[in-house]
């Protein structure tokens, strides 16, 4: 496994692992726990993760693309334990537009959680293994290690 393209970060957070789960697998909430600031909220209504297959999409800024949407393929989910999306460009926004012919594809967000003596421990997995197009590869980390342990403390501040 090539371990140059992937970030991750754990924090054990005193919470139960139902709780913290409950808030993760909440698209609505993910704009309160990002720690790269560039999610603006879920597009339209979405229902709490449920399982691998489920799609929700996420209204996102970047100042070096602006504003733009990206739908969220649910990749792993294990009830209280793991959940993990892939996203990839809504190609009805308007950066689809400008970025032409680009798979924004193939990277992944994942959550790992364990329960430990004081709480549970949280990992969060950022991978970009299997981004193919190598324009888009180009413009990954998209998020930094202190980004992602941001998102573990805005977990925990959203917790108390």
């Amino acid at each position: 496994m090539d371990t140059s393209k992937k970030l991750q970060a754990s924090k054990v957070i005193k919470a139960p692992a139902e709780k913290i789960f409950a808030l993760i697998s909440d698209p609505s909430r993910h704009a309160d726990i990002d720690g790269a600031d560039m999610l603006r909220g879920v597009e339209g209504t979405s229902a709490p993760i449920g399982g691998i297959g489920q799609t929700f999409v996420m209204n996102m800024h970047a100042d070096d693309l602006g504003d733009y949407r990206m739908v969220n393929h649910v990749t792993a989910y294990v009830p209280g334990s793991r959940v993990g999306w892939g996203p990839s460009l809504d190609p009805t926004c308007e950066l689809a537009e400008k970025l032409g012919e680009m798979d924004a594809s193939g990277h992944t967000y994942t959550y790992d959680l364990n329960e430990v003596e004081g709480g549970t421990e949280v990992t969060q997995t950022y991978e970009w293994m299997s981004v193919k197009d190598p324009k888009f590869a180009e413009m990954f980390p998209r998020v930094s290690q202190e980004q992602l342990a941001g998102s573990l403390d805005r977990i925990e501040a959203a917790l108390t």
